[in-house]
C-alpha cells in the first residue's frame, strides 16, 4: 500500500492503494480504492473526517464566499407554489414563501378566498431534515395520503390524516419511496407501491416493488398483492385512478429506461382487491403515459400520450373495450411534429364545453410551446401565448365537470408563474391563489446557439451573459446533462443568475443522451453511444471560445447526478480544456455502478459489465478508470451526500482519492461531504450554501469577481 508523491501547496491526506484487481471478460481492471467503499468502515470514517477538515480549511481562504452565499440567497428568496389539485370542492396545492426552509402543504376550504397550513415539515422536524416527498388528497378531499423521509434517504413513511383536523388516520406504512398513490371513492382504501420486506429478501431492499390495496385502518401486512409478482426486480410501477373512481390504470417502467407496459382495469367489472386489468401495452420500446377523463365509459375513448409510432410523441384515442388489441387499435388524435417533441397533456372536458379538449405541451428546441387541440377529431383549435422563451410542466386538470387546467412557466429570469387555462376561451391568466409572482430578474440576456458536434451533428446550447452578445470573452460556467432523456429546459436557477450578475457566461448545453430532439436523440447517446453525450460537451467548450464568449483558460464545468458523470468524463478525457470542475453527486465507477444504489435500474441506460461488449463500453469512458498518474488535472471539488440512496457516495470518495493520488496540477482536488441529507430535496439554507460554495470555488479558479466585490 502506498501513497503518491502531491503537489506541494496541496497536502492530501494519506490515502491507502491496495492491490485490488477485478477480471472482467478477459480484462483485468484495477479498483486500488476499493476500501473506500464501506462508509461504516473505522478507516473510512477517519478518512472523510481528514478530507472534510481539508475542505474546510481550503473553503476558508477563497475570497468572497460569503458575498456569493448572500446573492445566491437573495435570488433564491422568491416565492414558490404548485399547480392546485381540486378534490371534492378543496383545493390543495405546495407553496414555499420566500424565506421558508421547505414548501408547505397547504388547502383551501369549498369557494374560500385564501387557504391554511395543513402540513409543514418544518413542524414536524425543526432540525429541517425531513422532507415532504409526495402527497395526494382523496377523491372527496376529505383525506390526505403523505410521504415524508429523513436525513435525504428518500425511503418515505406513509400517513393518512383527517384534512379538516389534521389527526392522524392510518400509517406510518414504510418502504414506499415515493410510491403513487390512488384513492378509491369513499375514501376507505387506496392502492399504491410498496417494497418487499427487505427480512424476507435479504439484500434487495430496494427492489421487487409491488402494487399493493391497502385498506385505511388495517395493517400493512394485510394489504392485497395487485400487480407485479414474477416481474423483473428492476421495475418501477405507478398507479392512477379516474376522477369518477371507475378505472384502475397501472405503469411499469423497467429501470429507467424508456420501456413501459400500461394495464386498465374497470373497477365496477370486479372486486377492488382483484382488479381485471387488461393489457394497453407490453413489451414495446416505447414511452407511453395513459389519460382517462372522468365519466369515460365502454364507447368513450382513452387517451395515451406515446411515441409509439410518432419519434416525438403524439396522442392517440381506444375505446376501452378495445384496448387488449394493442397499438392496431390506436386512432391518432394529436399528430407528432417533426420540429418538437410533445411532453405534457391534459384532458379537458365539461358540461360547458362542447367537446373534450386536449391541452398539448410541446418544446422546440428545448423552447415551450403549447397547444390546444378538439379531441374529437385532433384538429387544433388555438396555441397558448406564454410570458417568454421558456418551460412549462405539473399539468393538472380539475376535477369532473371542470372546463380547467393549470401548470407551470419559468425561464433562466423568470420564477416559477402558475398558469390557469380557461377551456371555454382557451385563454390562460395567472392563478393569483398559489403564491406571489415575482418578477423576472435583470441583468442577464439569454441566447440560444447551434453549432456542430465532433461529427457534425447540431447541438444547441442557452448561452446567458450579462449582455446577450459575446462582446467580451468572460469566465465561463458550462453544465449539461446528456441521460435518460431528460430535456435541460430553461427555468430559473439562482446559480446561473449569480454567476452572470457577477459578469461571467453560463451555457447549458443540450447534449445527445437528453431529450431535446426526442428519443432519437436520447438513443444518440445512451448506451453504446454514450461517448457522443461527452464530444457534445467538448464541442460545446470549443464553441464559447470560437465564438468569443468564453475567455481562454477560464472555462469551469458543473454537473450533477448523471452530470457529474458527464464532467467526470470530461476532465479525464480532455483535462486540458477546463480551469476547474464540479461533480456533484456523481457517478464515476461505470464497473461497479450496479453494485449500490439504485445502479440495477441503470443498466437499460448505460448497459452492463456482465456483458462483454457492453462491458468495453463502460470501461472505455469511466471517469474513476481513466484517472492517469502525473497528468495535470484541472482543480476538482466534489459534492456527495452520505443520504444518497441514488448514487452512493463511494463514487465520489474514489474519485477524489485517485484524482489526489494522481494529478500533477496545481488547483486542489477536495471533496465535500454533507450529512443528513440525500440525492435530491433539503432545505433552503442547503441548497443556498451549496450552491455559493460551489461558485466561490470556480470563481476562484477562473478569476471571476465574488459579488460586489474586486477581482480576485
Amino acid at each position: 500500500m502506498t501513497s503518491a508523491a502531491r503537489p506541494a501547496q496541496h497536502a492530501y491526506p494519506r490515502t491507502a492503494r491496495q492491490d485490488v484487481v477485478d477480471e472482467l471478460h478477459g480484462v483485468r481492471v484495477p479498483d486500488p480504492y476499493r476500501w473506500l467503499e464501506d462508509a461504516k468502515a473505522d478507516a473510512v470514517i477517519r478518512w472523510d473526517a481528514e478530507q472534510e477538515a481539508l475542505y474546510a480549511a481550503e473553503r476558508a481562504a477563497w475570497p468572497g464566499r460569503e458575498r456569493w452565499e448572500a446573492e445566491v440567497a437573495a435570488l433564491t428568496a422568491v416565492d414558490r407554489a404548485t399547480p392546485p389539485r381540486v378534490r371534492g370542492g378543496r383545493v390543495f396545492w405546495l407553496r414555499q414563501d420566500a424565506g421558508q426552509e421547505h414548501p408547505v402543504l397547504m388547502v383551501a376550504e369549498p369557494g374560500a378566498d385564501t387557504g391554511r397550513v395543513l402540513l409543514d415539515p418544518q413542524v414536524l422536524d425543526p432540525s429541517g431534515r425531513t422532507v415532504l416527498d409526495a402527497w395526494q388528497p382523496s377523491l372527496e378531499g376529505d383525506l390526505l395520503a403523505f410521504q415524508i423521509s429523513r436525513d435525504g434517504t428518500e425511503d418515505s413513511r406513509l400517513h393518512v390524516i383527517d384534512v379538516a383536523t389534521g389527526k392522524a388516520v392510518d400509517g406510518p406504512v414504510d418502504r414506499v419511496r415515493r410510491s403513487s398513490v390512488a384513492w378509491l371513492p369513499g375514501g376507505g382504501a387506496f392502492y399504491y407501491v410498496r417494497r418487499l420486506d427487505p427480512r424476507l429478501n435479504p439484500g434487495e431492499e430496494q427492489y421487487h416493488r409491488r402494487v399493493w390495496l391497502h385498506r385505511v385502518g388495517t395493517a400493512p401486512g394485510a394489504d392485497a398483492l395487485v400487480f407485479g409478482e414474477g416481474r423483473d426486480r428492476t421495475q418501477f410501477y405507478s398507479v392512477s385512478v379516474s376522477a369518477d373512481g371507475r378505472w384502475l390504470g397501472v405503469r411499469a417502467t423497467l429501470g429507467t429506461g424508456r420501456r413501459t407496459d400500461l394495464y386498465l382495469a374497470d373497477l365496477t367489472a370486479g372486486p377492488p382487491e382483484r382488479p381485471p386489468l387488461v393489457p394497453v401495452q407490453e413489451n414495446i420500446p416505447a414511452a407511453t403515459h395513459l389519460h382517462v377523463a372522468p365519466g369515460t365509459g365502454s364507447r368513450d375513448p382513452v387517451w395515451l400520450r406515446t411515441d409509439h409510432g410518432a419519434a416525438r410523441g403524439h396522442v392517440v384515442a381506444c375505446p376501452p373495450e378495445a384496448l387488449h388489441r394493442g397499438p392496431e387499435a390506436w386512432r391518432e388524435v394529436v399528430a407528432g411534429r417533426p420540429d418538437a417533441v410533445l411532453t405534457h397533456f391534459a384532458v379537458v372536458s365539461g358540461p360547458e364545453l362542447d367537446h373534450p379538449l386536449g391541452l398539448a405541451a410541446w418544446t422546440r428546441h428545448t423552447v415551450a410551446e403549447v397547444t390546444v387541440h378538439d379531441l374529437t377529431d385532433g384538429k387544433q383549435v388555438a396555441s397558448v401565448p406564454l410570458p417568454g422563451s421558456g418551460t412549462v410542466g405539473g399539468f393538472a386538470a380539475g376535477p369532473a365537470g371542470s372546463h380547467e387546467a393549470w401548470f407551470t412557466y419559468t425561464d433562466f429570469v423568470t420564477p416559477t408563474r402558475i398558469l390557469r387555462f380557461d377551456g371555454r376561451t382557451c385563454r390562460v391568466t395567472r392563478w393569483e391563489h398559489g403564491a406571489r409572482h415575482a418578477a423576472a430578474a435583470e441583468g442577464a440576456v439569454t441566447r440560444q446557439v447551434a453549432f456542430p458536434s465532433r461529427d457534425g451533428t447540431t447541438v444547441r446550447m442557452f448561452v446567458i451573459s450579462p449582455t446577450g452578445r459575446p462582446d467580451v470573452p468572460r469566465p465561463a460556467l458550462l453544465t449539461g446533462y446528456g441521460g435518460f432523456g431528460q430535456i435541460m429546459s430553461p427555468r430559473y436557477r439562482p446559480q446561473v443568475l449569480a454567476w452572470v450578475r457577477a459578469g461571467g457566461v453560463f451555457a447549458w448545453a443540450g447534449l445527445r443522451g437528453g431529450g431535446e430532439e426526442g428519443e432519437e436523440w436520447h438513443l444518440a447517446g445512451s448506451g453504446a453511444n454514450k461517448q457522443n453525450t461527452f464530444d457534445d460537451f467538448a464541442a460545446a467548450s470549443d464553441h464559447l471560445l470560437a465564438a468569443g464568449w468564453a475567455a481562454p483558460g477560464r472555462v469551469a464545468v458543473m454537473g450533477s447526478s448523471n452530470g457529474g458523470l458527464l464532467v467526470g468524463a470530461a476532465l479525464t478525457q480532455e483535462p486540458e480544456k477546463y480551469a476547474a470542475a464540479v461533480c456533484r453527486v456523481p457517478l464515476l465507477d461505470m464497473a461497479r455502478f450496479e453494485s449500490s444504489g439504485l445502479g440495477p435500474s441503470w443498466v437499460p441506460e448505460y448497459g452492463s459489465v456482465r456483458d462483454p461488449a457492453q462491458a468495453r463500453t463502460l470501461l472505455s469512458y469511466s471517469p474513476y478508470h481513466r484517472v492517469t498518474p502525473g497528468v495535470s488535472y484541472p482543480a476538482v471539488l466534489l459534492a456527495a451526500s452520505d443520504g444518497d440512496t441514488r448514487t452512493d457516495p463511494l463514487h465520489a470518495r474514489k474519485m477524489c482519492a485517485a484524482l489526489q493520488h494522481a494529478t500533477s496540477g496545481a488547483g486542489p482536488v477536495l471533496l465535500r461531504l454533507e450529512r443528513g441529507v440525500g440525492h435530491g430535496a433539503r432545505a433552503v439554507s442547503r441548497v443556498v450554501a451549496l450552491e455559493a460554495e460551489c461558485l466561490a470555488f470556480l470563481a476562484g479558479q477562473v478569476g471571476l469577481r465574488a459579488p460586489g466585490g474586486a477581482a480576485p
